[in-house]
């Protein structure tokens, strides 16, 4: 006969928690997932973000890569960020170059990885998306509902 274990009581999340928790499992989780489209068929690979401001994250891509072309048919994208405790974070938004030459500059400097490989902030392969929320969403494990995280300005980093 199968076993009638309860399953886990998630710990309860307020309203007014559920942003800092939010955030505090984004920076557990460090690497997301990035959902993209190319047509009907949904793609999803890692993603290490270049600089996270509250919730508005920035990806970097080269321009060979698919979710290039994926991105600017539909720039539509989301974010998938799991702890190691399976909270979960959903940020849903629009993914746009980022043409700030100040922003680009700091991400540039705070980010050894890109220099080394890139060799310089004007290479012509090196596209950032900002990724602009459209809803936020968190949940802990076995929780099963969302908690919806209202979306705040883009913050300046």
């Amino acid at each position: 006969m199968p076993s009638r274990e309860k399953p886990p009581t998630p710990a309860p999340v307020s309203a007014e928690d559920a942003p800092r928790i939010a955030l505090e499992t984004m920076l557990k989780a460090k690497f997301p997932t990035l959902a993209t489209a190319d047509g009907d068929q949904p793609h999803l690979r890692p993603v290490s973000p270049v600089l996270t401001n509250g919730f508005t994250v920035y990806v970097a891509n080269l321009r060979a890569y698919g979710k290039t072309n994926q991105i600017a048919h539909n720039p539509k994208v989301e974010l998938c960020y799991l702890d190691d405790a399976h909270d979960q974070v959903r940020i849903s938004g629009v993914a746009e170059i980022l043409a700030d030459p100040v922003l680009l500059e700091q991400i540039w400097r705070d980010n050894p990885l890109l220099r080394r490989y890139l060799g310089q902030p004007d290479n012509p392969s090196l596209i950032i998306y900002r990724i602009r929320p459209t809803r936020i969403r968190f949940m802990r494990e076995w929780a099963l509902q969302y908690h919806e995280i209202p979306i705040p300005p883009i913050p300046r980093p």
